[in-house]
């Protein structure tokens, strides 16, 4: 983690990085993202690249304050607003009609782009320096700082681990605070429309908005898989560890609904892990059962660590038990759904 006598001189590194064509992992509230300056389609093809990302996947434009809207999109209507004052900084992306200077490479060539403030205060400072390298340009367009369709990286490690070299930088900002993606939201039609949940939940949102939104989460089909994504993270298969990863709903006493999972798996010859949000009485002894997850928000923080400390310790399969629904109960039991599929 970056100490505070050196903070300055590595986001001071990190914008002259962005600047000059650079790609840098940042630390954000929700996950890493791996950054470049949105201006420079070449570095912006990087980021693809590395990824492994289909090029015609939008990435998210990450912005220093609410104010720098009016650079990135042609038009932002009120409700974009009311939404930015409410939840920036933090876990909320806003889906508007992007303008001409934006570089098509950026949006995956859609007409509409995904914009949020961070909140995260490395992310935030090496915003403001990159503004004083690129006055009135400063803006970063970072997806998750991993491999294309696994587990997002809530640490620099997990940066490091699966990056590698391929980064000219890694910004340790510690673990996530939220750990889960930001929530999307489509404002480019007649009414909101929520792409993907997140880091801000429905009910949070329904309090701005005066109503609770529509939610559009399904999996493309193939045809639109083809044709590219609306928003990230909405194909059927996403956000995957190495294991298979079976789903058992949520209960007020799981310990059946797990051993009926486990017991399979463990006859077949199988290595299995479990993550539940409470301990789970009577699991077989053959499986690892990882430390409880806990309540919805702490699901949340924990789950993709847990996810990936499942695949280090080198299981075939995790059965994984659903939070209860609402809240970012809602966000993890998407993520697990993905992660499943």
């Amino acid at each position: 983690m970056v100490k505070d006598d050196t903070a300055s001189a590595e986001v001071e590194r990190a914008a002259e990085l962005l600047a000059h064509g650079g790609l840098v992992a940042l630390p954000t509230e929700t996950v890493y993202g791996l950054g470049a300056w949105v201006l420079d389609e070449a570095a912006v093809a990087r980021v693809f690249a590395v990824k492994g990302r289909p090029v015609d996947h939008p990435l998210i434009v990450h912005v220093g304050h609410a104010g720098e809207l009016e650079r990135w999109v042609s038009s932002v209507p009120d409700v974009a607003r009311r939404l930015a004052a409410a939840f920036w900084p933090g876990p909320l992306t806003i889906l508007l009609p992007r303008s001409s200077r934006l570089p098509a490479v950026v949006t995956g060539g859609r007409p509409a782009v995904g914009l949020r403030v961070p909140a995260h205060p490395l992310a935030l400072a090496v915003l403001a320096a990159l503004d004083r390298l690129r006055p009135g340009d400063a803006a970063i367009a970072a997806p998750s700082a991993n491999r294309f369709g696994r587990v997002s990286p809530t640490t620099a490690e997990h940066v490091r681990a699966d990056l590698g070299g391929d980064v000219d930088l890694v910004l340790d900002g510690g673990p996530c605070a939220v750990g889960v993606e930001s929530t999307i939201v489509d404002l480019t039609g007649a009414r909101p429309v929520v792409l993907r949940l997140g880091g801000i939940d429905l009910e949070h949102l329904a309090d701005v908005l005066g109503e609770r939104p529509a939610v559009e989460t399904e999996a493309p089909s193939d045809a639109e898989s083809l044709g590219g994504a609306r928003a990230p993270g909405l194909l059927a298969s996403h956000y995957a560890p190495q294991a298979q990863v079976v789903l058992v709903e949520a209960a007020a006493e799981p310990s059946r609904e797990v051993a009926s999972a486990v017991e399979p798996l463990v006859r077949a010859g199988r290595r299995v892990a479990v993550i539940s949000p409470t301990s789970v009485a009577g699991l077989d002894p053959a499986a690892i059962e990882l430390e409880p997850a806990g309540p919805p928000d702490d699901y949340a923080h924990v789950l993709y660590d847990r996810l990936r400390q499942a695949d280090r310790l080198g299981v075939d399969a995790i059965v994984a038990v659903l939070p209860p629904p609402g809240g970012l109960g809602d966000t993890v039991r998407d993520r697990l759904r993905r992660a499943a599929s």
